[in-house]
């Protein structure tokens, strides 16, 4: 016997417990993006509007941006080296094998640790009062601050951003670095290859485009970072995501529609360099299949 039509649209069950997941995206993701790319073109009363991009172009937003752009990627070029070499000396180096579980386990957990916390971590340990600055001045006589150190600064923020860009970095990169073959190693030995030649001519050419997507990654992970820098330097560094808090709080510029498009010029910014990590990542995985 015939099983019976049925008709009209049906949701296959299987999709069911992805529901939640995409109703949370739509309206904690996608909505308020809608919502602030709309506003950004808009004026007050509603009506369409390109002065609110232009007026972007001032001294003061000029310079926030120009200091998020050099903090991110100051971070994420030093993110990338120093977590480069971690993750090559714990894969393809000779430090004991058993390192690379509690690495990658400490830094699944790093790379997530931000905010207040980790600004209290480093004030607490590197800040005018902190444990290794009173340390110093007191067993060695050494006044970091008399040599120009200061955490609530464009080079503390670096440094405190390093925190989470480095262990980012080695979760990226480890399994890239586990797909180089051993045969082209030996292959490379057996024509003559010495090791410094090895990488400069097949390893790093392969890794490039992970390497260089990673970096894109790690610039738009610093660039959409605010709850570690607020936290850190409050207001006295002047960067897009502390100008865009203080104009969500009604601090500065005094438009809501200017700052709709501030936020839409820091999308425009995550959203290039999230789309050349994907691009660059794709490539690199055809390599190392």
């Amino acid at each position: 016997m015939p099983a019976p039509h049925r008709t009209g649209f049906q949701l296959p069950l299987k999709w069911l417990g992805m529901a939640p997941f995409a109703l949370f995206t739509f309206l904690f993701l996608l909505l308020p993006t809608l919502y602030i790319v709309v506003g950004a073109f808009r004026t007050p009363l509603g009506e369409f509007t390109f002065q609110n991009i232009l007026d972007l172009n001032t001294p003061s937003i000029r310079s926030a941006y120009w200091v998020s752009i050099k903090v991110s990627v100051l971070s994420a070029l030093f993110g990338c080296l120093i977590g480069f070499g971690m993750a090559a000396a714990v894969t393809l180096g000779s430090l004991p094998k058993w390192l690379r579980n509690p690495l990658m386990t400490f830094s699944g957990v790093a790379s997530n640790f931000a905010g207040v916390p980790l600004a209290f971590a480093f004030i607490a340990t590197l800040g005018p009062a902190g444990l290794i600055t009173i340390w110093l001045r007191k067993e060695f006589g050494i006044n970091v601050r008399a040599y120009g150190w200061n955490l609530l600064s464009t080079w503390g923020l670096i440094i405190t951003y390093l925190f989470f860009q480095i262990p980012l970095m080695i979760l990226i990169i480890a399994p890239a670095l586990d797909g180089l073959k051993r045969e082209w190693r030996e292959a490379a030995a057996m024509l003559g290859a010495t090791g410094g030649q090895y990488w400069r001519m097949v390893a790093l050419p392969i890794l490039f485009p992970s390497l260089l997507g990673t970096f894109a990654l790690l610039f738009a992970n610093a660039f959409g970072a605010v709850a570690t820098a607020i936290a850190l330097t409050g207001p006295s560094l002047n960067i897009a995501p502390i100008l865009l808090y203080a104009q969500i709080r009604g601090d500065v510029l005094g438009s809501p529609n200017l700052g709709y498009a501030l936020a839409f010029g820091m999308i425009v910014i995550t959203g290039i360099a999230n789309a050349v990590y994907i691009w660059l990542r794709a490539r690199s995985e055809r390599w190392l299949k």
